[in-house]
């Protein structure tokens, strides 16, 4: 398992949601508290320069994690379950960049929010059958580059669509595509799942990359979060993929990102240990 933190570029909307902004001084950062990668919030492909991209990641010894679309939701307001056509071909065509430079860097491309959710005088139904559409077209997109495209459940407070791991797995279920997965986030987990640990387990063949909070969605440790029996569920369904800190930046951003690393680095790197020999 490697660890990776949420960042966004210094001109982020006030809703990306991540604990660092500007590029380069995140990554800076990152790579002095030791973590392995950053994972990128970005509303399209062209809040980053790929060239400067690169540049940094081989200054600061990093990789990146993820792309995460939080943004593409809570700034420019598209998502999957839109009744207007329209509306959900521009979700597509935002996620066409977003594959395309997740395809150069070999990583995954989450969907949170950005799935929608059963709007007023909406069925459930109708919101399902626009998001297993909206889905497979973009699949189709990612499959021509490699790229996994993994479902982020959220709380119920958040959204009112796919709130928990079994719903995202019954979901996966129903698309044809076979380039997504299930992107675990303890804090939503908290709320959502009847018990962390179990569920980790049962939705194990679908988990691709996980977000690592407390109760509180402060940093690992700040809460009553435990970690002991999420790393025992990731250890029964043999996870060795990423894992990226996504949290409140209280009491500041600095201090939530020094407390996640001094916190989750000694345990990933036991976990890792006690893998090796189970792989």
């Amino acid at each position: 398992m490697k660890l990776s933190v949420a960042i966004a570029g210094s001109n982020a909307p006030p809703s990306a949601f991540v604990v660092w902004r500007g590029f380069e001084e995140s990554m800076r950062k990152a790579s002095r508290l030791g973590y392995h990668g950053v994972e990128l919030a970005l509303k399209t492909a062209q809040d980053i320069n790929p060239a400067e991209l690169s540049g940094w990641l081989s200054r600061y010894n990093l990789e990146v994690s993820c792309i995460s679309t939080g943004q593409v939701f809570a700034a420019l307001g598209l998502y999957f379950t839109h009744g207007d056509k329209k509306v959900r071909d521009e979700a597509v065509e935002v996620f066409k960049g977003l594959v395309e430079l997740a395809g150069d860097l070999g990583v995954m491309v989450n969907v949170g929010r950005v799935r929608g959710f059963v709007a007023p005088g909406q069925t459930r139904d109708a919101a399902e059958r626009l998001f297993v559409e909206t889905m497979e077209r973009i699949c189709d997109v990612a499959a021509k580059k490699n790229v996994t495209i993994i479902i982020e459940p959220v709380n119920r407070y958040e959204i009112n669509f796919i709130n928990n791991l079994d719903e995202g797995s019954a979901l996966i279920s129903k698309l044809k595509s076979k380039n997504v997965g299930l992107m675990p986030d303890l804090f939503h987990m908290n709320i959502e799942d009847d018990k962390i640990g179990d569920s980790l387990v049962r939705n194990g063949p679908f988990i691709k990359y996980i977000h690592f909070a407390d109760t509180n969605r402060l940093a690992p440790g700040q809460g009553h979060m435990n970690f002991d029996e999420v790393f025992d569920a990731l250890k029964i369904i043999k996870f060795d993929g990423w894992a990226s800190i996504e949290i409140l930046p209280k009491p500041d951003p600095d201090t939530a990102a020094r407390q996640a690393a001094e916190y989750m680095l000694p345990r990933i790197e036991q976990y890792n240990k006690s893998l090796r020999g189970k792989l």
